[in-house]
């Protein structure tokens, strides 16, 4: 008797200290989320340094008074779009500096946003705050006269998902290694933990894009380890038309660029719009 009685404090004591650790994990993990879904780099280039001596780096004031960076350059001529670039959850502005010369090359314009809380930027990130500053940005460039076409990479798909859906004069929509939905990702990655519950940044993709009324081409690797294929495919399921998938065989998360994702922007442009 006295052993089957130790035998269930035992059992308490080792089911009390894996529940602790659970409450633990998981406040931890609401704590300190978005330093994982944000990860801003320190590093800051000019564009000058950056081979960009076209592109100008000014600050964007927003309407609640947190100061944007943002790296910007016209197109060649006022029947060219420019592209609005919301970059990935790592590194700063200039990270991306051989993208905007490829774009800048094509006679296309550029606004490259630096999201608050990133090098450059004033103010703290969330998703909220993003996709608030993203919607602004967009509506100064329709108000300069730019027709727009929203650019997202990785993280920044959540963003550009968003702003579409808010703006239907949206030229083109081009989602760069997508995700369903960034709760979709930490879900998967933590199986164990009820993230739904506890994410405060969900970037819901999969909810605001079949309210999109833009083109939308979609770009995924097949080797992805950081956003599988199958979230870029499930959003192209879901998107409306008109709509293009460019599947890449063998391309990962970070080199989808150089596996030629901008000719097929271009070629999207062109088709569904005619530039």
């Amino acid at each position: 008797m006295k052993k089957r009685i130790r035998g269930r404090r035992v059992v308490i004591a080792i089911a009390g200290a894996l529940a602790i650790l659970y409450v633990l994990a998981g406040t931890g993990m609401y704590a300190y989320q978005r330093d994982f879904v944000f990860k801003p780099s320190a590093d800051l280039k000019t564009p000058d340094q950056a081979g960009l001596p076209n592109v100008t780096a000014r600050t964007v004031q927003m309407a609640d008074g947190t100061d944007l960076l943002v790296w910007q350059a016209p197109p060649a001529n006022l029947e060219l779009p420019t592209v609005l670039y919301f970059h990935g959850q790592s590194g700063s502005i200039s990270d991306r500096d051989k993208r905007y010369a490829q774009i800048l090359d094509s006679g296309y314009g550029l606004l490259a946003v630096s999201y608050r809380g990133f090098a450059g930027s004033s103010g703290e990130p969330s998703e909220e705050a993003f996709v608030r500053d993203g919607i602004e940005i967009f509506d100064q460039l329709r108000a300069d006269g730019a027709n727009v076409i929203i650019h997202g990479e990785s993280l920044g798909t959540g963003v550009a998902a968003a702003v579409a859906k808010a703006r239907p004069d949206t030229r083109l929509l081009v989602l760069e290694a997508p995700y369903t939905a960034a709760v979709d990702i930490a879900a998967e990655r933590h199986p164990w933990l009820p993230v739904s519950l506890l994410m405060r940044d969900p970037f819901v993709t999969r909810d605001r894009l079949p309210d999109v009324a833009s083109p939308v081409l979609i770009v995924h690797g097949t080797q992805d380890r950081i956003i599988p294929y199958e979230h870029g495919e499930a959003l192209y399921k879901i998107a409306p038309e008109p709509k293009r998938m460019l599947k890449i065989e063998g391309a990962g998360h970070g080199n989808l660029w150089p596996s030629g994702l901008w000719p097929a922007v271009l070629k999207a442009d062109n088709d569904f719009n005619g530039s």
